[in-house]
């Protein structure tokens, strides 16, 4: 059962508003309760607009203060501009943004990749990144404790094999983390990136297509991390106080010792 968390925590994000982008499932689903259940006002863009509509309504019946969505494609300029005009409209201010839009698309070597993937890899994971920043940073209030957070990988960390265009992006993910911690320096506006391990998802079955059976397997014989694990930290550092920013968390099931080091039960 998750802890509670303090009361001076909540109260960091009672009636804030919070947008996370790829709302629909996976972290940004579990993302959505979580802050739902501190009182948090929500933004919500997905591409899956009947998936993210349900979100929105189990976020309600959690305790969000507001629960709106709207249709996003982070790879679209114009999708990212319309719904950061909407966020203005509907709430005058985001105070918390999570970058969780993404994910991977095959796991073909280099010789055998396919432009596809990696395109749609790279306008996610790290146009999409650029993209939703620089139209919500406007929104954002300074030295309030407002908070930008990527959803980054270890992959982002370490190289494998099959993961050229999946790992640049994440890496990409991870420098674009830095540069604006940089560039926001002063403003009070605090960036993160949390990078998790394996985690169970959508995320593979996405990557193999549709592939159950090869997406099962790459969780066989472990416990992998939960998007409900990763919400918590997510809110976990939307809540500390305002002269407090995590910098990055990489976080692994125990299970995970380093990328290619998995335990796995017979």
């Amino acid at each position: 059962m998750r802890l509670s968390l303090p009361t001076a925590m909540q109260s960091r994000l009672k009636d804030k508003w919070v947008l996370i982008t790829g709302a629909s499932s996976g972290f940004g689903a579990a993302a959505a309760k979580a802050f739902a259940a501190e009182g948090a006002k929500l933004l919500l863009g997905a591409r899956r607009t009947e998936k993210l509509a349900d979100v929105a309504k189990q976020a309600l019946t959690l305790g969000a203060a507001a629960a709106e969505s709207r249709a996003l494609d982070v790879s679209q300029t114009q999708s990212v501009n319309d719904f950061a005009d909407w966020a203005r409209q509907t709430a005058g201010q985001v105070d918390v943004l999570i970058n969780n839009a993404g994910g991977a698309h095959g796991l073909d070597t280099v010789a055998q990749g396919k432009d596809e993937d990696w395109e749609a890899m790279l306008q996610t994971n790290v146009l999409g990144v650029l993209r939703m920043t620089r139209a919500v940073l406007p929104l954002m209030p300074h030295h309030a404790g407002s908070t930008i957070i990527n959803i980054g990988s270890i992959a982002g960390h370490v190289a494998y094999e099959g993961g050229s265009a999946y790992c640049a992006a994440k890496a990409g993910e991870l420098q674009i983390t830095r540069v604006l911690r940089l560039e926001l320096n002063g403003t009070g506006i605090r960036v993160s990136t949390v990078d998790p391990g394996a985690a169970e998802t959508e995320f593979s079955m996405v990557r193999f297509k549709g592939d159950a059976e090869r997406a099962r397997k790459v969780y066989e014989g472990m416990t992998p991390l939960s998007a409900e694990d990763v919400a918590e930290i997510l809110v976990w550092i939307a809540s500390r106080p305002p002269h407090v920013n995590i910098d990055e968390l990489l976080v692994k099931p125990t299970d995970q010792a380093a990328m290619h080091k998995i335990y796995r039960r017979s």
